[in-house]
């Protein structure tokens, strides 16, 4: 039977979808099917965006009309018929997976006390217990509720849940005062007993609404700025039915500006002055009346390439700011910033070890790639590694160098003008206030770099005149940063060729002692299990030597991360079947495996399906230890690799992270141009991990 949990609060706006997600996200990375279900959803055409926002989290496979149960029309009108529909359709979920998220009703419909008490009674016919989230925030607006507050509602709670037999498994205080978490949780545990009590602090991030959900409420038409802005959050509002002077004095960091459509001159003010270094960054501006902008001032906005959205409304001044400040702020999918908050405060604050023990949930044997992702991240987070990100012009590496600060994967430093980059970090919504931003063009730095450059690269005849340019290139002031120690590591590519980011890692940082060749490998991750394939991207055509080479450094890069490494050398044959040119360099290069690293398991020349398949690896080479069982695969060529690993991608649905490169004394890694975000977020940590694995073979070599 599934392992279950159900969340419920004592009230609606209590934050439950931020508790629902960190819970999934804990689960996902223990065990392999993971489900959502939802008891009691709105009654109304409107799909519940709470269920589709944790329905699009990774590793959950349910469509969304299975994890609905019934709706409020349906519990009004025959509760005890309602709640067997529930325990009917829950029971189909559960089926089907190893653990499931159950998420209570949003008091939305009903919003009396005997919500709690359905929910209560729901849980205890699920045989769930309950996460209970209390709203740290007062529900009339007036500010943050006391400790002792939140003790009291926590017992009449318990009043409640006792009373249907529901069991309580731990106790989640929400949007609680930043300034008195430990008190809060000392008034709560005070009442809880030995139930386990954790506190959540107030962002004011996570509860604003976005651009695009306030153009939205307010029938709006979207007229000109950045499409891309709309998912920034507004973070408050500013009426501009005065002055242009008196506005301007007014204005406040993220807000959004309501200006009569009519008042063009206070259009122009806030445009220049969110422009203006010397101003806070407004979120947008919205027009109101109705106006049509008169064409010479469309004219001269088009002229001006503002990104800031301008949204226009029928509305009057006084509707349009009842609407936007009614609107409140929803944790959804698309809203990378929202998601990676809510999921860093989880984090940091819900001791996950704790809640999977109080789970009964064990680590599944199976290592799915979102498993094999978050370990990624865990592995990266507590090496605390520098790495540098020289393109930041791109919006991606932008989008992804936030996420990997809020959920404190490495320290990062970004190459770039730092005024455009923060400027635009601003307009989208990111917070990268913790990087650090470096100008290539940094004199002091420029010259360091071009003094060393041409110090390494004198025996090629470079000048200190030919350096000074060469250094002033991302990648190559990325580089010599990494070699330096500046930074352990950097990630570049998005924006680049793959030559362009290792052709200044082959010059300057160079391969470690003993290693001839710098080479690649991918992370395959298939559905149960993570495989490494090299080398797929840098050398076309391999000598035996170097086919060595590569295999034992994708041996030593699958030992990082803690991949058991039995090698395969793949050729089309197996054993002493075959001879050949093609055959006899594998079979080559597998003796010097074997003899530069005796600890091993290596097996070549080998066809790829005896080395992957236990039963084609019995019948073609009985007892041995690698057939059939093999982690590492090296390929002959780049045109075999290459192909192979796209084809197991497409065709198994794999996801492949990489290319790691390997063979250097300092990590670099390169991206492809059509890099995800996510990918980016992979491959720094990958990049953190391999430095660290650098650092603590330095510190043991030092030690001897």
């Amino acid at each position: 039977m599934a392992k279950s949990i159900y969340i419920t609060s004592v009230e609606g706006h209590a934050g439950k979808s931020t508790i629902a997600l960190g819970v999934l996200d804990t689960l996902s990375h223990e065990t392999e099917r993971v489900g959502v279900f939802r008891p009691v959803a709105r009654s109304s055409d409107e799909r519940d965006y709470v269920l589709e926002m944790l329905l699009a989290h990774d590793g959950v496979e349910l469509d969304y009309e299975q994890c609905v149960g019934v709706g409020y029309d349906d519990v009004h009108a025959n509760p005890e018929a309602a709640l067997s529909e529930i325990v009917s359709r829950f029971k189909a979920v559960e089926r089907q997976c190893d653990a499931v998220v159950i998420l209570g009703s949003d008091y939305t419909d009903v919003g009396s006390p005997t919500e709690l008490g359905f929910n209560a009674t729901i849980a205890a016919n699920l045989g769930a217990p309950v996460l209970l989230v209390l709203g740290g925030q007062q529900s009339d607006g007036r500010g943050s509720r006391s400790p002792e507050d939140l003790g009291q509602i926590l017992g009449l709670a318990r009043q409640e849940l006792d009373s249907a037999h529901a069991g309580v498994l731990g106790v989640v205080v929400n949007r609680a005062n930043p300034e008195r978490l430990d008190e809060t949780i000392a008034a709560v545990a005070a009442e809880a007993g030995a139930t386990r009590v954790w506190a959540i602090p107030e962002d004011r991030f996570l509860i604003a609404p976005s651009i695009r959900s306030l153009m939205e409420a307010v029938d709006g038409t979207f007229l000109s700025g950045d499409p891309a802005l709309l998912d920034r959050e507004a973070l408050g509002v500013v009426v501009a039915a005065m002055s242009m002077e008196n506005v301007l004095t007014r204005l406040i960091e993220g807000g959004v500006v309501v200006v009569p459509g009519d008042r063009s001159d206070v259009l122009l003010a806030v445009l220049m002055a969110d422009a203006a270094e010397t101003f806070p960054s407004v979120s947008a501006i919205i027009l109101n009346g109705g106006f049509e902008l008169p064409p010479q001032v469309a004219l001269l906005i088009d002229g001006l390439d503002a990104t800031l959205p301008i949204i226009r409304t029928s509305l009057g001044t006084y509707d349009t700011a009842l609407r936007i400040t009614q609107t409140r702020g929803r944790l959804a999918a698309d809203s990378q910033r929202k998601y990676d908050t809510a999921l860093a405060l989880f984090e940091q604050h819900v001791d996950a070890e704790v809640l999977l023990r109080l789970l009964d949930v064990s680590r599944s044997d199976v290592v799915t790639p979102l498993m094999f992702e978050y370990d990624l991240l865990d592995r990266a987070r507590s090496a605390q590694q520098h790495i540098v990100l020289p393109e930041g012009n791109d919006d991606r590496i932008l989008r992804a160098a936030s996420t990997l600060l809020r959920r404190g994967v490495a320290r990062l430093t970004i190459l770039g003008d730092e005024s455009e980059i923060r400027a635009r970090a601003i307009d989208l919504g990111l917070d990268i206030a913790n990087a650090a931003v470096v100008s290539p063009r940094d004199p002091e730095l420029r010259e360091r770099f071009a003094v060393e450059y041409a110090k390494l690269r004198a025996h090629k005849g470079v000048r200190l005149e030919d350096a000074r340019e060469i250094v002033s290139d991302v990648s190559y002031f990325g580089t010599m940063m990494v070699h330096l120690g500046l930074c352990d590591g950097m990630v570049s590519g998005a924006m680049h060729t793959t030559a362009h980011t290792i052709r200044p890692a082959f010059e300057i940082i160079r391969t470690n002692p003993g290693v001839s060749v710098v080479s690649s490998v991918f992370l395959m991750c298939l559905e149960d299990r993570v495989l490494v394939y090299g080398d797929c991207a840098i050398n076309p055509d391999p000598n035996a030597e170097q086919l060595a080479d590569i295999a034992i450094s994708s041996a030593t890069t699958a030992q990082q991360f803690e991949i058991e490494p039995r090698v395969a050398m793949l050729s089309y044959s197996t054993g002493e079947s075959g001879a050949g040119v093609d055959v006899d360099k594998v079979r080559d290069a597998t003796d010097t495996v074997r003899s530069r690293r005796p600890d091993l398991l290596v097996e070549g020349p080998i066809q790829y399906d005896a080395a992957v398949d236990a039963a084609v690896g019995r019948s073609k080479m009985p007892g041995s230890e690698v057939a059939g069982r093999a982690t590492v695969f090296i390929f002959p060529d780049l045109n075999t690799g290459n192909n192979t690993y796209k084809a197991v991608q497409r065709s198994a649905g794999a996801v492949a992270i990489g290319p790691v490169l390997q063979g250097l004394r300092k990590p670099i890694n390169d991206l492809s141009r059509g890099a995800l975000v996510q990918d980016i977020v992979n491959t720094v940590a990958i990049t953190a991990i391999q430095a660290h694995t650098i650092d603590l073979a330095s510190t043991r070599a030092n030690a001897s």
